[in-house]
């Protein structure tokens, strides 16, 4: 199963993420490709695949990513080789932002969309300022993408408001879980149990 987090920037998507794939097995993390700078603590291979923009338009042209956007100044992206290869292995987690994820929506249609929302504007705003990351005219654009990405919440099937952030966690979880047990994520597992029960 592909599950595909987005979210305005400073909504919580990286943590909530990193919270889940501790707490679930068989969940792998689709590491992107990025042309931004690798930020204090951020490891190459884990976090992003961090690389020229000239590695990252020679992708574009060769066509092996799923989605590609460009967000504040910079290339982010992801590979198909990346969903292949770890989609095969079991579920994956995508944590993109709103362009990538309607480009991913084109293409694979049985993927489960999930929205982080923060609880407020003003808590947005607290948390790009608090991170320390980004300067000031950074943070003033990325104010200004969030007023517009917020309003793409209802393209998403489920909608996780990151006011506390063990509560937004959970709530997390329990949508992959909840997913896990669908009946169209079963089938396999429902055949082979209905074949048990034909015999004598």
């Amino acid at each position: 199963m592909l599950f595909v987090i987005s979210g305005p920037s400073g909504a919580g998507k990286s943590t909530l993420c990193r919270r889940v794939l501790d707490n679930l097995e068989g969940l792998e993390f689709s590491v992107s490709h990025t042309t931004r700078k690798k930020r204090r603590g951020e490891v190459e291979g884990k976090d992003y695949y961090f690389v020229s923009q000239e590695e990252f338009k020679s992708l574009i042209k060769a066509n092996r990513l799923a989605e590609w956007a460009v967000v504040h100044e910079h290339y982010y992206g992801t590979s198909k080789r990346e969903i292949e290869k770890k989609g095969a292995e079991g579920d994956l987690l995508l944590d993109i932002d709103i362009q990538g994820a309607q480009q991913i929506k084109e293409k694979y249609k049985k993927a489960v969309f999930i929205f982080i929302m923060p609880p407020q504007f003003r808590d947005l705003k607290r948390r790009l300022k608090t991170r320390g990351q980004e300067s000031s005219v950074s943070v003033q654009k990325r104010l200004e993408m969030a007023r517009k990405e917020i309003r793409h919440y209802h393209q998403f099937d489920y909608v996780v408001i990151n006011d506390e952030l063990k509560k937004a966690a959970q709530e997390l979880e329990s949508i992959l879980r909840a997913t896990r047990c669908s009946l169209d994520s079963r089938k396999m597992e429902i055949v082979s149990i209905l074949r048990s029960f034909s015999g004598s």
